[in-house]
């Protein structure tokens, strides 16, 4: 068992590279992301679990990164919307205006991208409830679940 006091060099796997870090036990993996690493990608929204705006995937699965510690990132597979490299969720956020003043958009990419891999035949029911996991402030929830369908059409 791994224990930390103080702050402690760790190293996390962050969009399929090894990167080291220097973090407190205290330290969410969303200030870790980005004061440690610069990757600014996840929002700091509600930094309570409600808002979905630090969405990042963890071994595939979408976790809101305000509500994990680094330290439990430790050994798991991180994936931020920096990595996401092209995804077909990115194109289709475009293509369908899935997105306005763009703050949660990267949140909802994280999620939407993980019910492509997950669920690739998704039907309304798990995609709405997929979608309820993250806020939007500017309504724009038609527009992004076009962008889900649209993936989800060329994938099946």
């Amino acid at each position: 068992m791994l224990e930390v006091l103080g702050t402690t060099v760790l190293t996390l796997n962050v969009n399929g590279e090894d990167r080291k870090v220097v973090a407190k036990p205290s330290d969410t993996l969303l200030y870790t992301l980005r004061e440690e690493l610069g990757l600014t990608g996840a929002k700091p929204g509600c930094e309570n679990g409600d808002c979905g705006a630090c969405t990042v995937l963890i071994d595939d699965w979408p976790i809101k990164s305000c509500l994990m510690l680094t330290v439990e990132a430790i050994g798991k597979k991180i994936l931020t919307v920096e990595g996401l490299k092209n995804a077909p969720i990115q194109k289709a956020f475009v293509e369908n205006w899935g997105f306005q003043c763009g703050y949660c958009t990267s949140g909802f990419l994280m999620v939407c991208h993980a019910l492509a891999q997950i669920h690739p035949d998704a039907d309304d029911h798990v995609i709405e409830e997929w979608l309820q996991s993250n806020l939007c402030r500017c309504t724009g929830y038609e527009e992004i679940e076009n962008a889900v369908k649209a993936i989800l059409k060329k994938e099946v």
